[in-house]
């Protein structure tokens, strides 16, 4: 296993699976099965994205900093592009959370992480 050779030649080292999408956020330890039976190390992590910029910046609410300025950029690539208007309960549900398409995706998708309890919609 090549992540267990890793953290032995350097004890500092950590595995990680970085969750972009996770359920919520955490830091915790990876559960695996290796040839049938569970196995478990504290340097092999499963973080969800917030807390993997934590973790690389030091700065607790560092990915919602960085999601407060995308939808600016949203902003811009939305109003390059022509959409086409489509009549659906799923758009007018998105339309709830933002008026915005790509923005209420980008919201919906992150709603449980560290910071965005008062995210600027």
């Amino acid at each position: 296993m090549r992540m267990q050779s890793i953290l032995i030649e350097n004890p500092q080292a950590k595995c990680m699976l970085v969750e972009v999408i996770a359920t919520k956020s955490q830091n915790v330890k990876w559960i695996i099965s290796l040839d049938g039976e569970r196995c478990t190390h504290e340097n092999i992590r499963r973080v969800s994205i917030d807390k993997f910029y934590e973790i690389v910046t030091g700065e607790p609410t560092a990915f919602k900093q960085l999601c407060e300025k995308l939808p600016t950029v949203i902003e811009d690539v939305v109003t390059s592009i022509s959409q086409k208007s489509s009549v659906n309960s799923v758009f007018s549900e998105l339309e709830k959370i933002s008026p915005n398409l790509l923005k209420s995706l980008y919201l919906l998708a992150f709603k449980k992480y560290q910071g965005f309890e008062d995210f600027e919609r």
